[in-house]
């Protein structure tokens, strides 16, 4: 059996020590979560930390929505931003429920290996896979992080950026060359991204790896954001136009239909 593995070019995770404030508002999570409101000096009292550091701390986390005080009185409780992020979790949650039938399907239609995944920062985050039957396949895992400018779903979730927000996070960011192909000058990137919006589709012609070519549309979520994309890989020696046109049209169709289903899941939740 012939793999194609995906190379790992990712960032190690800082290994320091923890940040006394970050500890800090951890613990105030933890302490006013299943409590009734606690007032500020209970909450000093209680992680045993001055009441005017409790007081910044407090206001800091109010300012951003993770903790607010309770109507009518200056005691504090979790905040709506918690409630947004396990909505947003259970979204995550949904999202791959829904998708994994769909690219077991679109396995069968291909043949090919068919990833789901979402951005963060210059990184694409694989969420799913549905991985080919053929004995020459890309070997994915759930969790990997790639870079974005190189792979085909990657290009197709920076293309949803506002322009600004795209050219900034490029320009900030090193982009590594990964085969010859990749494309690391970042205004021929931006060029290369107008063009993959307006098309509605995205292409790795290689340039995240030599013999494995990818095609990649983005899926969009009840408010019509693209919040993920999805991607057909093939083996250079088994592509040609016929292949990858018969793979696109699949591929347009099932995030089409993932599109539909998150949306009625959402109606469904009121």
């Amino acid at each position: 059996m012939i793999h194609i593995r995906e190379q790992r070019p990712t960032i190690a995770p800082d290994e320091g020590a923890a940040v006394k404030s970050a500890d800090r508002a951890l613990a105030v999570l933890e302490l006013l979560a299943g409590r009734d409101p606690m007032r500020l000096a209970d909450v000093a009292a209680a992680l045993r930390i001055p009441r005017s550091s409790a007081s910044n701390l407090l206001r800091t986390m109010a300012r951003r929505g993770f903790v607010e005080r309770a109507p009518g009185d200056q005691r504090y409780r979790l905040g709506p931003r918690l409630r947004e992020l396990a909505r947003s979790d259970e979204r995550a949650d949904d999202l791959v429920a829904l998708a994994q039938p769909l690219m077991d399907r679109l396995v069968e239609e291909t043949g090919e290996t068919v990833q789901l995944a979402r951005l963060d920062g210059v990184e694409s985050v694989y969420l799913a896979i549905s991985d080919s039957p053929q004995p020459m396949k890309l070997v994915s895992e759930v969790g990997r992080r790639l870079y974005a400018h190189a792979t085909g779903v990657g290009k197709v979730l920076l293309a949803q950026l506002d322009g600004a927000e795209m050219e900034r996070r490029l320009r900030a960011a090193t982009l590594p060359r990964l085969t010859p192909r990749t494309i690391v000058d970042v205004d021929e990137l931006l060029a290369h991204l107008r063009e993959t919006r307006e098309r509605g589709f995205g292409t790795d012609d290689e340039e995240y790896l030599l013999g494995c070519r990818c095609l990649a549309a983005p899926i969009h979520g009840p408010s019509g954001d693209a919040i993920a994309a999805m991607c057909v890989s093939i083996p250079t020696p088994r592509y040609d136009e016929g292949v990858g046109r018969r793979a696109l049209a699949g591929l347009l169709a099932t995030c089409d239909e993932l599109s539909r289903q998150l949306r009625q899941r959402a109606v469904e939740r009121g």
